[in-house]
């Protein structure tokens, strides 16, 4: 028997070491998957419709919610955004581990949905402010202005780490890249994640039933 397969939500301000993190937890198991979200706004030049994101118009978006078809969204910049319920689904039946990098009230939104229980929430902190500064810097991808809005919302995103089932402190790459291998692997190995255990321990009784059946012969 094939175990259910997890939901795995990271979120963190931005700059603490999310993207790369979740890339180490692909390369250690590369049977994991990131939930391809659904969108509103329009692709990018490198982007592929079905790899990088589902391409939809507001009024079949709209529609999906309505239906119940997302498991969480949110309107950004005047877009929406959003993980289609089906294929995640799909996914939790089968046995397969998806990967979530969503804000806190995306996680929030899976946490409260029916898919719940299945679910492994992991808030990821920076050591420092200032820490977490110099590593938006460094990334040189951002404007000034960018850089300013994102240590703005840093705060209210650090203020609910206290959701979540784990917690880790990005101090190290390589160590919180470890922890989080450890946080998965521990996950899958709970006993109501192992349906076949029940069988096994019938299968123990029945031999100790046939050994004392034995024994009194």
């Amino acid at each position: 028997m094939q175990r259910r397969g997890l939901l795995i939500i990271l979120s963190s301000p931005s700059g603490a070491g999310k993207s790369t993190l979740a890339r180490r937890l692909i390369d250690w198991d590369p049977t994991l998957r990131f939930s391809i979200s659904a969108t509103t706004r329009p692709p990018r030049s490198a982007e592929v419709a079905g790899e990088h994101y589902h391409f939809t118009t507001h009024a079949a978006f709209e529609a999906m919610v309505a239906a119940g078809e997302m498991l969480e969204h949110a309107q950004v910049f005047g877009h929406y955004y959003g993980s289609p319920r089906t294929p995640v689904e799909a996914a939790v039946e089968a046995g397969r581990d998806t990967l979530f990098d969503i804000d806190w009230q995306g996680g929030q939104q899976i946490r409260n949905s029916t898919l719940g229980r299945d679910v492994v929430s992991i808030f990821i902190l920076p050591p420092s402010i200032a820490a977490l500064e110099e590593r938006l810097r460094k990334r040189a991808q951002d404007s000034e202005a960018v850089i300013t809005g994102r240590m703005a919302r840093a705060r209210d995103e650090i203020s609910h780490w206290a959701e979540y089932d784990y917690v880790l402190i990005n101090r190290d790459l390589d160590t919180a890249a470890e922890e989080l291998i450890t946080i998965v692997r521990t996950e899958r190995m709970r006993r109501d994640r192992q349906p076949e255990l029940s069988d096994f321990v019938r299968g123990l009784n029945a031999e100790f039933e046939t050994r004392q059946s034995g024994a009194r012969t």
